[in-house]
C-alpha cells in the first residue's frame, strides 16, 4: 500500500505547501484509491510539515508551488514530490496514478504575472535568520557530494567574513549551532562542501567565491513594473528590501533599487549576490 498526500483546501490543491492547514492523505493499492482521509497539520514551515508527513508514513507529496529548502526537507524524509499541481484534489491523485502528472520541481519563478508586495521589511540582514536563513542554498541545483557526513543531519557552529574582516552572521553569537542535512542541498555549496567530510570537534577555516556562495548576480532577475500594479509599493523607498509573492504564492525577498513616479525597478538578486565570503566552520555533532 502506498499513501499519497496533497496540500488541501477546500477540495483543491493549496499552492503553498509550507502553508498549507491540512493534507488529503489518500491510500492507493494497486494503483487504485482505496481510502482517504484529512490530516491536519501541526506546524507552518517546511520542516515541521515534511516530519508530520514522514510520521504519517506517507510516500508521495503532491502540491502546488515549494522551494529548494522544502524539497530539500522532504527528499531527506524520503517522500517523493510532484509539484506544480492545480484543481481538484482527488482529479490530481487520479491524474498522478496514470503518470499524466508532472513534477515541476523547486517553484521558484521571480518572473510572471500576479507578484503581490507581501510584509515590508526593514533592513533584513543575513544574521536575522542565521545561517540557515544566510547560508541557505535557496532554489538553485546542487552538485553531488562526497564524504562521511553526505545524507547525515550534522550540527556546525560558524562565524562568516567578508575579506575586509567585517562579521556578517555567526551561530556562536546566538549560542546555538546550525543544524542541517548534509549535501542534501539546504545550505550554499561552499559551506555544504567544506562540511561533507568533517570530523566532529574539527575546526577548518574556508574562503568561498561567489559561485561557491550566492552566485554572480543576474540581471534577469532584476525587473521593472508599474508602481499600479504592485499594491503597497507606493510607500516603498529606494534601498528598501520587502517581500513579493510568486504566482505559486511563495514569498521571496527583493531590494528597491530605483522608482519614480510611474514605475519601481526591484531586484531579487540574494543580497550576498557577487561576494567572496569566508567562514570559521566547527563540526559539534554527526547524527
Amino acid at each position: 500500500m502506498k499513501k499519497i498526500a496533497v496540500t488541501y483546501e477546500n477540495g483543491q490543491v493549496f499552492q503553498h505547501f509550507g502553508r498549507t492547514e491540512a493534507f488529503k492523505v489518500y491510500e492507493v493499492q494497486d494503483g487504485k484509491i482505496t481510502g482517504s482521509e484529512i490530516l491536519e497539520s501541526n506546524g507552518v514551515g517546511h520542516g515541521a510539515l515534511a516530519g508530520l508527513l514522514a510520521e504519517n508514513h506517507v510516500d508521495v507529496l503532491i502540491c502546488g508551488g515549494l522551494g529548494g529548502g522544502a524539497m530539500s526537507a522532504l527528499e531527506a524524509q524520503g517522500i517523493e514530490i510532484c509539484a506544480g499541481a492545480k484543481g481538484d484534489t482527488d482529479a490530481a491523485v487520479e491524474a498522478f496514478l496514470k503518470g499524466e502528472l508532472t513534477n515541476a520541481g523547486a517553484t521558484c519563478d521571480h518572473h510572471g504575472e500576479g507578484h503581490s508586495c507581501g510584509d515590508h521589511e526593514e533592513g533584513h540582514s543575513c544574521g536575522e535568520h542565521g545561517c540557515g536563513g544566510g547560508c541557505h542554498g535557496g532554489c538553485g541545483g546542487h552538485s553531488t557530494l562526497e564524504g562521511r557526513n553526505v545524507g547525515k543531519t550534522v550540527k556546525a557552529h560558524y562565524r562568516g567574513t567578508f575579506n575586509d574582516g567585517t562579521q556578517f552572521d555567526s551561530s556562536y553569537d546566538r549560542g546555538e549551532p546550525l543544524e542541517f542535512v548534509c549535501g542534501a542541498g539546504m545550505m550554499i555549496p561552499g559551506f555544504d562542501a567544506a562540511v561533507a567530510d568533517m570530523e566532529v570537534g574539527q575546526e577548518i577555516d574556508v574562503h568561498l567565491m561567489p559561485e561557491e556562495a550566492y552566485g554572480i548576480p543576474d540581471p534577469q532577475v532584476i525587473f521593472t513594473m508599474e508602481i499600479a500594479e504592485l499594491q503597497g509599493s507606493e510607500e516603498l523607498e529606494v534601498g528598501q528590501q520587502v517581500y513579493l509573492t510568486n504566482p505559486y504564492g511563495q514569498p521571496f525577498p527583493v531590494k528597491v533599487t530605483a522608482k519614480d513616479e510611474k514605475n519601481i525597478t526591484l531586484d531579487a538578486n540574494h543580497e550576498m549576490a557577487g561576494k567572496e565570503l569566508n567562514f570559521h566552520i566547527e563540526l559539534v555533532e554527526v547524527q
